[in-house]
């Protein structure tokens, strides 16, 4: 039998752990370690069944050592935008994980890098693009746009022909009626009702969900830490 690709995962917390758990069920490549930059004591340390292996200076090594692939194991959505360039430019290959408990429609088109967690259903016609998260038992209705780095929280419900536009969070158990637009680099809150387009950059949150305020600066500069920075 041909071996696996070998494959790291870049974030060493929780996500991480749910990561590999989708990577280990697929049986599509082989797990060699994670990436932690937040905790350098971490080093060789044991976690998720195999080790932590140090942070953004082993992926030169990683690759001569030929280590394929990649795949984002933390949830900031900022982060993951910025990173991908980089992982790429060193030659990995992003990896896709769907999760076996997974419902995807045949025609969705799906980005390299994009996570698909148990319980999530993707209806005909969507698109999901380059390093999404579609979270655990989130819907993603017909005819969708789900673009670049975006993160569909656990349980959210988006309608058809939502559009979602890059690197925006929709928080856990959100409501997205449908043909409604989502900005760029927003931040929907847990619960909300969102009913009309929301602006780029935005806070919103509520039932129905109104715009709280414009998003600081540091919403574009966060670190990658190793777990979700919000629920």
């Amino acid at each position: 039998m041909p071996s696996k690709p070998k494959l790291v995962i870049w974030g060493a917390g929780g996500y991480a752990l749910v990561v590999a758990d989708m990577v280990r069920l697929r049986g599509e490549f082989d797990v060699v370690g994670f990436l932690d930059d937040v905790d350098p004591a971490r080093r060789d340390t044991d976690f998720g069944g195999a080790k932590v292996l140090g942070g953004q200076e082993q992926l030169d090594l990683l690759q001569r050592q030929g280590v394929s692939h990649l795949i984002f194991g933390f949830g900031d959505c900022e982060a993951r935008l910025r990173l991908t360039n980089l992982v790429c430019e060193k030659g990995f290959q992003l990896a896709t994980a769907i999760h076996p408990q997974a419902t995807v429609a045949r025609d969705v088109a799906i980005g390299e890098g994009t996570i698909i967690a148990a319980g999530a259903v993707v209806s005909p016609g969507a698109e999901i693009r380059r390093n999404v998260i579609i979270n655990t038992c989130a819907s993603v209705g017909h005819q969708c746009i789900i673009e670049d780095g975006v993160h569909v929280g656990p349980g959210v419900r988006l309608g058809g022909r939502v559009q979602v536009a890059q690197g925006t969070w929709v928080g856990i158990g959100a409501t997205v009626i449908d043909r409604v637009r989502i900005g760029a680099r927003s931040v929907i809150g847990a619960g909300a009702v969102v009913i009309h387009d929301i602006p780029d950059g935005v806070t919103a949150y509520g039932v129905p969900a109104k715009v709280a305020g414009s998003l600081p600066n540091e919403h574009q500069e966060r670190s990658t830490g190793t777990s979700l920075p919000r629920g």
